[in-house]
């Protein structure tokens, strides 16, 4: 039963792995595109931004993906998502895509907002571009002062992942918790925690690796 259940969990593992990976994927610069409207000077940009994030931060992802999974059926009667397992997964992937990225987006313009101006100043007078001064002289020190936050961020999505079983997306905790049904025991349920112990714990280290890869502007 041991090898049964594993063998089970690891299966819903590799959708919670697959989600998360697509989830960053798109999520990291989708973030980085939405921090450049928020900060636009243009009004007619920086409102609707600011307000989507708004909505996207001050309500609960349950909410999210069930509105995004629904919604369009309950609106437009039409299922713009398709039917079977792909589906139920492309709304979540959505789901978690905006949600992050809207996330990301705040931790992004934080960090580059922390940037005297002097050195925007100090690149102009050097004969630099605008996109010049960014990529070689803001970028990196933004992501020095932009990784503890993203860390947070990340290894909560790695938990938030699970949420996505509400929309029957079979991430590990749906194969855990079926057992309860069909076997009627519990315990595979409690060894998901393993998994998720374990995953967290990996980038746990990977980011203290890189936040002192990250030192050099000490």
């Amino acid at each position: 039963m041991f090898w049964t259940v594993t063998l089970s969990l690891f299966e819903g593992f590799f959708m919670t792995l697959k989600l998360f990976a697509l989830t960053l994927l798109f999520a990291l610069p989708f973030g980085l595109l939405i921090s450049f409207g928020s900060m636009s000077k243009l009004n007619i940009v920086r409102m609707p931004v600011k307000f989507i994030i708004w909505i996207i931060r001050g309500t609960p992802l349950l909410l999210q993906l069930l509105v995004i999974y629904y919604g369009p059926g309950i609106i437009g009667h039409h299922n713009i998502w398709g039917s079977g397992d792909s589906g139920r997964f492309l709304a979540a992937l959505v789901a978690f895509v905006i949600n992050y990225a809207c996330y990301f987006s705040e931790i992004y313009r934080g960090g580059i907002q922390s940037i005297p101006v002097g050195q925007y100043e100090a690149g102009q007078v050097l004969g630099m571009t605008k996109t010049q001064i960014f990529t070689r002289i803001i970028l990196l020190q933004v992501i020095k002062r932009i990784v503890p936050p993203m860390a947070n961020e990340i290894i909560t999505l790695v938990k938030d992942t699970s949420l996505a079983r509400v929309i029957a997306v079979y991430e590990i905790i749906w194969n855990g918790q079926k057992f309860i049904k069909s076997a009627g025991i519990i315990w595979p349920l409690f060894y998901t925690g393993a998994f998720y112990l374990l995953f967290s714990g990996l980038l746990t280290l990977l980011f203290h690796y890189l936040e002192k890869k990250l030192n050099y502007f000490r």
